[in-house]
């Protein structure tokens, strides 16, 4: 089971890292001496590294030099205490110089060439470690490794693992970005992306003793980060609070409050085979006066650094709790510091090349990924009104030309709303500008009473608020979802009064992933395989994934089929000993892994996969040991991180933790069931997961996840997909063939569905949507006993009620929310779901036909490259063209 942890512990190191930190022994690294006291070099080390202080004519002596010369003077030590945390570090600098190179010359192209540029503002980019991703998008690891061998580090994927995730995002979203950047330098495209540089990043999960979810702080900037390169000559002054007033036509001043700096740090982004090297931008947060002398002479010391820690509060943690107050105004404060920073650094570079403001839009495109940066269109009309004295009609076309906006959700409770009081004591000139924009978007409806009362940028609650979607939508030319059920759905549901006025707006863009992350980076077993499958060189499936199609020849070929199952045994071998490393647990590595990794969330029903493994333990404790013997054994590991306030959440943490606990332990079903929570998921640690699944679990409720993309990373490297009617799931299944996915759910009778080829999809979305409602009505007015609506799951909440996984009473909050209204449809779908496991188990055993499922599915997952996806935002959205560096 998972390790209990010791509150004492709790934001201490991660014990884990900290071991890949210990300095190397005697008998490894650290020179001995004779008895004169002079060093004695083990395993001829000293040659090597005086060969490196040297210099020679090779590119191994090049890079050897380059590492030794960052082990003296950039971390300043030598070379008989230099540790494993040490050497990455010196690697990392030796890498980061050859990015640099690109990167100036890349700024350079781009100086000269004067092109289009597009700007990618999400609040997170969960970039996960950088270094081994670096060397292979520079064609340089086996270089490196080499290098570093001759300096007495021989386990190189040691020092890679040694990295620490960078903390910049919590799920998705992040993912999503980081994808997109790198896909755009890959696609040379030029598209720089601005973030924030949170210092503590979400959290660091940890389990405690009675299986609930701790948080700890996730210090991941402890240790100096090579990949950053700080800009103290980039720095904008940034307002908060004080006054506006009016004047003239529209205008105003606004002055006093608080005034915060902006210093940028920057994130070499590298293309993979090319030369072209973009650029992340990181604001973080500085007092404009750091330290109150007269306070501290006064004796008055805690208002002497009230300036400093208020201001350094805004990047110290990624999205704070915002259940009070508190944390609703820092959450605004953070969205518009990053987003006043990065247009102040955007509208610099415009003036740069002294054009008159009406060719804005031909030089800049800014994406806003997801509601959080929206207070860049109020911000960008501040700077034209108030400050370039641009007339308001004037500005406000330029500003709609600039900016597009993806949707990520349909969930209305999911989409940002600001209460005006908070948003007028913290941005009084924006409150101002968005009432204008407000009356001018009435005016523009032509008056139309009922889309003023249901899309109004200005909503009436209980009180007052902003609805920071629909100010997006008429701030923006280009508005679209992200997959294609999704964006039917953003059109027909929580935006549809807006398409009568703007339907040339919504469009669709697909999620996507990168290849070379996600599967030639994560996967190099089945990455070498594929290569040497296809012929020619890697490069060329990894930026044209269509050509993975070439592996449907061999699909039924039994000799292929082996090497492909070898290699997907070796990953399960690689996460078994991972895990018995962390928690203590062995896993049967001839079972079938059953995984489902993300945000815990009741859409998204985990809650679902751990009910259908109580149903699964009962069904299995109920039979002879003979029978048990037929049964396919199954390891099913979740992941994933609930947000501090989400009590639901963190209370199906609570019972997947305490249901691991009695089912590990219980002797019958030893190597037959094994569930796990894998605490604190990340970047890395999916990189362990996803390419070591057979099945993924994407189970949300029909018409409520927007894309997903971890489904995508899964089916690419293998893993069979069982999901629902739900994002992406239903395109995954058009390019990969339906045989090949188990679909499950109340919409899916006999695990079938109409294709969108069959029906409009405007028809599809429809009928999803009123299905899902007509459930969710039923339960709300026509109540019936979970007993009558579904017997089995009845019996998985006696059992749970009765103290089968400890105190039932703690569970009956959660329980409770699927007995009366199940609003996300649990009951309504969970014997389905328990038939497509039975599916699930019984294709597992025909070895030949898996192999043949699992090759078929990789082959066809082309469409899901997020080269694919930037390229159609270039196109269609953003109107810029790649600019190749030579």
């Amino acid at each position: 089971m998972n390790k209990p942890i010791d509150p004492s512990t709790i934001g201490q190191p991660e014990p884990r890292k900290e071991r890949r930190r210990h300095q190397r022994t005697a008998t490894g690294y650290l020179p001995e001496k004779d008895e004169g006291g002079k060093e004695i070099w083990p395993r001829g080390d000293e040659a090597a590294w005086k060969s490196g202080l040297r210099g020679v004519d090779t590119d191994l002596g090049a890079i050897t030099k380059s590492i030794v010369g960052h082990v003296q003077t950039t971390i300043a030590r030598r070379a008989y205490n230099i540790d494993e945390e040490g050497m990455y570090r010196a690697i990392s600098y030796s890498v980061r110089d050859d990015l640099i190179v690109n990167w100036n010359d890349t700024q350079m192209l781009y100086t000269k060439k004067s092109p289009k540029r597009a700007y990618y503002l999400s609040l997170e980019f969960l970039m996960g470690r950088t270094l081994d991703n670096a060397l292979l998008n520079l064609g340089l690891k086996e270089n490196y490794r080499k290098a570093a061998t001759t300096l007495g580090f021989e386990d190189f994927e040691e020092l890679v693992e040694s990295e620490r995730d960078a903390a910049l995002g919590n799920g998705g979203l992040g993912r999503l970005a980081a994808c997109y950047i790198d896909s755009g330098t890959t696609c040379e495209l030029p598209l720089w992306g601005y973030g924030l540089r949170y210092h503590y990043g979400m959290f660091w999960q940890q389990i405690s003793t009675d299986g609930s979810q701790v948080e700890a702080p996730d210090p991941w900037l402890n240790h100096a980060n090579p990949w950053e390169v700080h800009r103290p000559d980039v720095t904008y002054l940034i307002r908060f609070y004080g006054h506006a007033e009016r004047y003239g036509d529209k205008k105003a001043i606004w002055s006093g409050g608080q005034e915060v700096l902006a210093v940028a740090y920057d994130v070499p982004i590298p293309g993979s085979y090319t030369r072209n090297t973009n650029n992340l931008r990181l604001w973080d947060a500085k007092p404009k006066r750091g330290f109150d002398l007269n306070s501290f002479n006064a004796g008055d010391y805690e208002k002497a650094v009230e300036s400093s820690n208020s201001a350094e509060a805004l990047t110290r943690v990624l999205y704070p709790n915002d259940n009070h107050m508190v944390g609703k105004e820092l959450r605004l404060k953070q969205q518009y510091f990053w987003v006043a920073a990065s247009l102040a650094d955007i509208i610099r570079r415009f003036k740069q090349l002294d054009e008159p403001w009406a060719k804005f839009p031909e030089y800049v495109a800014v994406q806003l990924n997801d509601t959080h940066p929206t207070i860049a269109v109020p911000e960008l009309m501040r700077i034209f009104v108030d400050e370039e004295d641009i007339p308001w009609n004037e500005a406000w076309e330029i500003t709609q030309k600039v900016f597009c906006y993806t949707n990520h959700t349909v969930l209305p409770e999911a989409l940002e709303k600001w209460a005006v009081p908070l948003f007028q004591h913290l941005l009084p000139r924006h409150l101002q500008i968005i009432f204008d924009l407000n009356l001018y978007d009435r005016r523009s409806t032509r008056g139309c009473v009922h889309l003023l009362t249901t899309s109004n940028v200005h909503v009436e609650n209980s009180y007052k608020v902003l609805a920071m979607a629909n100010l997006a939508v008429i701030g923006s030319h280009k508005v679209n979802g992200v997959a294609e059920l999704h964006s039917e759905l953003v059109k027909t549901t929580i935006l549809k009064d807006f398409v009568d006025f703007y339907p040339d707006k919504f469009g669709n863009v697909t999620n996507g992933i990168t290849p070379r992350r996600w599967l030639d980076q994560c996967n190099p077993g089945l990455s070498a395989l594929i290569t040497e499958t296809l012929g020619g060189e890697k490069s060329e499936w990894l930026k044209d994934l269509k050509k993975l199609q070439g592996l449907l020849a061999h699909a039924k070929d039994p000799v292929f089929q082996k090497k492909w199952a070898d290699v997907k045994t070796q990953n399960k071998e690689r996460l078994a000993h991972f895990i018995e490393q962390t928690l203590g647990v062995k896993l049967n590595t001839s079972a079938l892994f059953d995984i489902q990794v993300k945000r815990i969330h009741e859409y998204k029903r985990q809650s679902m996969n751990i009910l259908g493994v109580i149903h699964r333990y009962l069904t299995i404790k109920a039979l002879s040991a003979e029978e048990r013997k037929k049964i396919v054994p199954r390891v099913v590991l979740f992941g994933g991180k609930a947000a501090p306030g989400y009590y639901m959440a963190k209370l199906v943490i609570r019972l997947i933790n305490n249901v691991a606990k009695v089912i590990n332990a219980d002797p019958d079903v030893q190597d037959i069931l094994t569930v796990l929570f894998v605490p604190d998921y990340s970047v890395s640690l999916a990189e362990l997961l996803i390419p070591a699944s057979d099945i993924s679990e994407h189970i949300s409720t029909a018409g409520t996840e927007a894309s997903g993309t971890s489904n995508m990373k899964f089916c690419l490297n293998g893993g069979l997909l069982l999901g629902t009617v739900d994002g992406a799931n239903i395109e995954i299944a058009e390019e990969v063939g339906e045989e090949n996915v188990f679909f499950f759910g109340h919409l899916t009778p006999n695990g079938t569905l109409p294709t969108l080829s069959e029906l409009p999809l405007e028809v599809f979305s429809a009928w999803i949507s009123s299905a899902v409602e007509d459930l969710r009505h039923n339960h709300q007015y026509r109540p019936v006993p979970l007993q009558e609506r579904c017997p089995a799951l009845a019996v998985v909440f006696d059992v749970i009620a009765q103290g089968r996984f400890g105190d039932g009473h703690i569970y009956e909050p959660f329980l409770n929310t699927i007995r009366t209204g199940d609003y996300y449809l649990v009951s309504d779908d969970f014997d389905s779901y328990v038939e497509a496991q039975r599916m699930v188990d019984e294709a597992y055993q025909d070895k030949a036909a898996w192999a043949e499922k699992s090759i078929t599915t990789t082959a066809r997952m082309g469409k899901f490259s997020s080269d694919r996806a930037i390229m159609n935002y270039a196109d269609e959205y953003w109107s810029i063209e790649p600019l190749k560096l030579e």
